[in-house]
């Protein structure tokens, strides 16, 4: 499917009541891997690139490619930054296409460490699920969570997302296999 101009999404910030969502910028490596550094402990339960060989060249790369995924409209990387504080990296989120043909989309999120239990992964989310619904035209958005990361089921049932199921042995994280339950909401049920 060839995707034309008016089906990308514009690369502008996006604003909630705490929380500036933008576009990386080149200039964000530093911040984004001492965010990461610091929180590797907590991510590396869940992410498998979050590990020991994380590195600077590593977020240059991830910042790279999300330039170029955002451009292509493959899918929209945001990093998360508080108002009172937007020069730290407090962690990202990303919006990308599932299905164009069924309007199906998917939202992933890490939150720096010291900044979980506030409701930034909260406040991130439902703002992603503004983007996805309002400006993406989604008509299906889906979270996956890792089985047993409580504070992300948390956040899925207080959207009113639907917990649809569980895929087994998903993602392979430190040597082991890890199951994710999937969590769906529709735009009715956004708008409801």
């Amino acid at each position: 499917m060839r995707i034309s101009a008016r089906d990308l999404l514009p690369p502008l910030e996006r604003y909630t009541e705490r929380l500036i969502l933008r576009p990386f910028r080149r200039r964000d490596i530093e911040a984004l891997y001492a965010a990461v550094r610091d929180s590797r402990a907590e991510l590396a339960e869940y992410l498998p690139w979050a590990n020991k060989a994380y590195t600077r060249a590593g977020a240059a790369g991830f910042i790279r490619e999300s330039m170029r995924s955002w451009r292509e409209g493959k899918a929209y990387d945001f990093a998360i930054r508080l108002q009172e504080r937007p020069d730290r990296h407090v962690g990202n989120i990303s919006i990308w296409h599932v299905s164009r043909t069924s309007r199906s989309g998917e939202i992933g999120y890490w939150i720096r460490t010291e900044d979980t239990g506030r409701g930034v992964a909260t406040e991130a989310t439902r703002e992603a699920l503004r983007i996805g619904f309002e400006e993406l035209s989604m008509h299906r958005m889906v979270l996956r969570v890792a089985v047993g990361n409580k504070a992300s089921e948390r956040i899925a049932t207080k959207l009113g997302f639907v917990r649809e199921g569980v895929l087994r042995e998903e993602l392979q994280v430190g040597g082991r296999w890890m199951d994710h339950s999937v969590w769906g909401l529709l735009d009715h049920e956004y708008r409801a």
